[in-house]
């Protein structure tokens, strides 16, 4: 009775250890892969999964992107200048089969390809290169490494430089000659200023004479226009005054006076040309009393214009 008992729960203990065994659970971000007498058979999703050990077993893959870190090395660039280089890239298992029967270690694997390819790559560029275009040496590593990849079933999503750091003494005549390049673009800052003040004020100085000038010329023409008509005005008076004494000479019989004052206006005349003779009149005698008497009357009337 006690050995039927004793076998009964032997068994028991058997059968709760076996079915922990075969009965298995995948999270929801990985992927099994079950392998009977060693031979992968089927790959099973995430959920509950029965197996048979000892004759089966089962792999679980983790699907999600993860995070690989390259550890600092040296690197020689182009023009010879050493440089401390590390950087980390992103993958994310694309074939469960092929990461776990393509390749042993694919952490080490992975970070030994990294670090090889990131020498060829900064191998290939100068100094000034590798500190000012990171973009393109992530870029180029990313793709040779995807390429590299691809067989062992990882997809590499991106790769970050973290650091490039030159030797101390190259560091120090890098910042000598950023502080001189800052100088030389403050002194040409300046430069341009003054240029500007001085082109501004030369600008303004050309305005002012111009409108001193054009000032001026207005003031002329102004000048110019009012004498103009002050003639204008003097001549069509006179002319009316003429009008007036032809008119007079027309409609009646002219006083000797009136005769007098036209000849001595036509003598005028006569003598502002360019002939040098002037030929009088026979009646000339005739007409010096006339002229005598207009010559009394208009004297005549400035004494009485200067007792008034």
């Amino acid at each position: 009775m006690n050995f039927s008992f004793g076998l009964t729960g032997v068994v028991g203990v058997f059968i709760v250890i076996y079915v922990s065994r075969a009965i298995r659970i995948i999270r929801q971000y990985e992927k099994g892969l079950v392998e009977t007498f060693g031979e992968y058979s089927r790959t099973v999703n995430a959920g509950l999964v029965l197996i048979f050990p000892p004759f089966q077993g089962l792999r679980t893959v983790d699907m999600r992107e993860q995070v690989m870190d390259i550890p600092p090395q040296d690197v020689i660039t182009k023009d010879n200048a050493s440089v401390a280089v590390d950087a980390v890239f992103y993958f994310q298992v694309a074939d469960p089969v092929k990461v776990v029967y393509n390749v042993a270690k694919f952490d080490v694997a992975s970070i030994k390809l990294a670090q090889t390819n990131l020498r060829n790559i900064i191998g290939d560029m100068e100094l000034d290169q590798t500190l000012t275009s990171r973009e393109r040496i992530n870029t180029t590593l990313r793709q040779v490494l995807d390429e590299a990849t691809d067989k062992w079933g990882v997809k590499v999503v991106r790769v970050e430089i973290q650091r490039i750091e030159p030797p101390k003494d190259i560091t120090d005549s890098m910042s000598k000659q950023m502080k001189a390049e800052r100088e030389k673009r403050a002194n040409i800052l300046d430069a341009e200023g003054f240029k500007q003040a001085a082109i501004l004020k030369a600008e303004g100085a050309k305005a002012a004479v111009i409108l001193a000038a054009d000032g001026e010329k207005q003031s002329a023409i102004l000048r110019a226009e009012g004498q103009a008509e002050a003639m204008k005005r003097v001549a069509d008076a006179q002319k009316y005054q003429t009008e007036i004494v032809y008119q007079a000479i027309h409609n009646g019989n002219p006083t000797k006076d009136l005769i007098a004052i036209k000849y001595l206006e036509t003598l005028q005349k006569m003598s502002e040309g360019p002939a040098t003779k002037i030929l009088l009149p026979l009646e000339i005698s005739g007409l010096a009393g006339a002229v005598t008497a207009a010559a009394e009357l208009m004297k005549g009337s400035d004494d009485a214009g200067k007792k008034s």
